[in-house]
């Protein structure tokens, strides 16, 4: 419950641009009244008070927890808010998954803005468990208020095109006055403009400040995405100083390792350590995305709404307290939202799988195979065709040259696995399998030898879904997601111990790669080019086709 309560700070004005030694009146949840104390400088005895941090956009599921968990583990850092795509768990169950995620934040005092996904399924070229059509867009928007924006429209090359269906699902959020979120890696130039004018507000896939340039120029905002795969800051952080009314942070996927060490905090932290100016960093960390999705968190003004943290300084921003609604959420690095029951819905239906499935032919003795490069902290990808290693007339992972097999396995409903291969994995020995594959979420796993693949995913199919690291010598890590194959049902810091282990293990194992479970989600992302595998095959995502594993 929140309380009435007076605390002296030095109070951040992002509006007049001023740091101000000041009381905050806090009464029925709202900032009654603040009250300078007539120094105009501030008070080096005194903490700062300022809005809280906004997570622009994010996929919760990727950290592995539910919502309401998520929420407990982001308040430490002094989150109160996110704008959330619901789009990994829309892919497996549809609008009844948009509503769940709907049901589990509403249970904690966080803010979280669900959007309605645009792309359910992502492309005609994987199997998913649902579809959400424009149709159930509309329904989203008329039974749920909550519904804030409509999610990242990664099918640029149907707008591009002005795809019939994709133009609908914009027309409606325009119909519903609600934001379009972005999603257009590498467009530049005339086709960034043509993306813009469909009405297109926002993009969190610019891997060059050229890029990001080209997209402000035709009015979009840009999002500095750093997460646990995708790290875009150090290309993007200088456009700060003149682009920071156009700007916002984000992590688009967070594992719950890193959830637990920061989150924007960490964002604002280095931009500032840059020495960009805090006011501007913290207008772009605080007030833009309040603004631009007209989110119902306070901004710390007199008659908004309580939401604001406390720190001890403006150098490392270590949060000392966290208020939403007037009600503390958070202090000294304690979450004080108590945890709630999870309840368990899922959509995963296929069978075991043996080593021979993960056999590859070779039409001859010396045969050329088409290999991903998988890069540490980008989603894009690269393609070699190199010489296969061939035995006995199947084409084998050959560890010296650091190519490995690639697979993904239907999870809905019983099918052959499709293979690849695939380099930059790096593991000398064992195999990764994972129930979380953007974008529809099947079954992903790399490894050295057939053996261990089949062991790695079938201890995923035995969990109804999960992450699973094994070795040859019989080591093996579980770590289960029985929510819809994508989050825990367990409390958040248990989970990002387990995941730290089950990190730790393939590691072990020799992956080079910073988080190498979140960039194995990631090679099933077929939006995202240039060579990436789904359950059908082996896809080119500049082509826009299949082609063969096997040149």
């Amino acid at each position: 419950m929140s309380a009435d309560f007076q605390l002296q700070a030095n109070v951040i004005d992002l509006f007049a641009n001023t740091i101000t030694p000041a009381t905050l009146h806090v009464a029925d949840r709202r900032i009654q009244r603040i009250t300078p104390t007539g120094a105009t400088a501030p008070d080096p005895t005194l903490p700062y008070a300022l809005p809280g941090f906004v997570d622009a956009h994010v996929h919760v599921e990727s950290s592995l927890l539910v919502p309401s968990e998520f929420a407990r583990l982001a308040v430490v850092h002094g989150t109160v808010a996110t704008v959330s795509d619901p789009h990994e768990i829309g892919n497996v169950l549809g609008v009844t998954g948009v509503k769940y995620m709907l049901e589990s934040g509403a249970q904690v005092p966080f803010k979280f803005c669900f959007g309605a996904p645009s792309c359910v399924p992502a492309t005609p070229f994987e199997t998913a468990g649902a579809e959400i059509t424009a149709a159930d867009i509309e329904a989203l928007f008329q039974e749920h208020p909550e519904i804030g924006y409509l999610a990242e429209m990664m099918n640029w090359p149907g707008v591009l095109q002005r795809d019939a269906d994709v133009m609908e699902k914009i027309r409606l959020a325009q119909q519903y006055s609600r934001p379009v979120d972005g999603h257009a890696p590498g467009l530049r130039g005339e086709d960034a403009r043509q993306y813009a004018a469909t009405g297109i507000s926002t993009d969190h896939e610019c891997f060059t400040a050229e890029e990001a340039l080209d997209k402000l120029a035709v009015g979009m905002k840009i999002l500095v995405r750093e997460g646990s795969a995708a790290r875009n800051f150090e290309a993007l952080i200088d456009l700060l100083p003149e682009h920071y009314k156009h700007m916002m942070f984000c992590s688009d996927d967070k594992h719950p390792d890193t959830l637990v060490l920061g989150h924007i905090n960490q964002l604002v932290q280095r931009a500032v350590s840059r020495g960009q100016d805090v006011l501007k960093v913290l207008r772009v960390a605080c007030r833009n995305p309040v603004e631009h999705y007209n989110l119902p968190v306070g901004l710390l003004r007199e008659g908004d709404p309580a939401d604001f943290i406390v720190v001890d300084n403006l150098t490392d921003f270590s949060v000392q307290q966290t208020y939403l609604n007037g009600e503390l959420v958070a202090e000294k690095g304690q979450t004080l939202i108590p945890a709630v029951p999870v309840v368990v819905v899922n959509n995963f239906h296929t069978t075991p799988v043996h080593p021979s499935d993960f056999q590859v032919v070779a039409p001859q003795a010396a045969a050329t195979v088409r290999v991903i490069e998988c890069f540490d902290g980008q989603l894009i990808t690269a393609r070699h065709d190199l010489p296969a290693r061939v035995e006995n007339g199947l084409i084998l992972p050959d560890l010296a040259q650091d190519v490995l097999k690639l697979t993904v396995v239907n999870r809905y409903q019983p099918a052959a696995p499709a293979v690849s291969f695939i380099q930059g994995f790096g593991l000398k020995r064992g195999a990764l399998a994972s129930s979380v594959g953007h974008d529809s979420h099947n079954i992903t796993a790399v490894g050295c030898d057939d053996e261990s693949l089949a062991r790695a995913v079938n201890l995923v199919i035995a969990a109804q879904g999960g992450l699973a690291v094994v070795s040859p010598d019989g080591e093996e890590l579980v770590l289960p997601l029985p929510v819809a194959g994508l989050m825990s049902d367990q409390e958040g810091y248990h989970v990002a111990e387990a995941y730290a282990a089950i990190d730790a293990l393939s590691k072990q194992l020799g992956s080079p790669l910073q988080a190498p479970f979140m960039t194995l989600s990631f090679m099933a992302l077929l939006v995202i080019p240039s060579l990436k595998l789904s359950d059908k095959g082996l896809f080119d995502g500049e082509a826009f086709r299949f082609v063969e594993a096997v040149v």
